[in-house]
């Protein structure tokens, strides 16, 4: 009975030996979601460029060239401002017709590894069209996409507010 009392405790150190290197093991092997170094390089340039893109790109267009061309829509296409987020930069550009909302399109959107793009894949279509049914930027945040949603909906008010002035 001796023998075996002795054997328990070196059985638990080994166990709890194996348990903690498997842990350290997992938490080492976790990769972080974008270098701290990247997030903070991104934004210098971004900003920028989108200062320049921001005031660029509105084109006039006739309405329908049928009969008289007594009606004249102008189109605008606007690309809002670079809004860095937690796991990546966010730009959207808009297209404006008429005084109308007619498309929005996200220009720059976090794509770095796969959970990015699946989470980008369902969220991107129903944060445009909520922006195209609003006629604004005044639109709700996508669940699971919450800094992507933040994101959007700030470029996209920066672009309107380009578009506008």
């Amino acid at each position: 009975m001796h023998a075996l009392k002795k054997n328990r405790p070196l059985r638990r150190i080994v166990l709890a030996s194996a348990a903690t290197v498997s842990g350290m093991v997992l938490l080492l092997s976790l990769k972080p979601h974008a270098s701290p170094t990247t997030a903070l390089a991104v934004p210098a340039p971004s900003s920028s460029s989108s200062a320049s893109s921001g005031s660029t790109g509105s084109t006039g267009s006739t309405g329908s060239g049928g009969s008289g061309g007594s009606t004249t829509t102008a189109t605008k296409t606007v690309t809002g401002d670079t809004v860095q987020t937690q796991w990546g930069p966010v730009q959207v550009r808009v297209t404006i017709k008429g005084g109308k909302l007619t498309d929005v399109t996200a220009v720059q959107y976090p794509t770095d590894n796969p959970r990015d793009q699946q989470i980008n894949s369902y969220a991107l279509p129903r944060l445009r069209s909520e922006a195209l049914q609003a006629q604004s930027a005044n639109i709700d945040t996508v669940s699971g996409a919450t800094y992507t949603s933040g994101g959007y909906r700030q470029s996209l008010q920066s672009a309107l507010d380009s578009a506008r002035g």
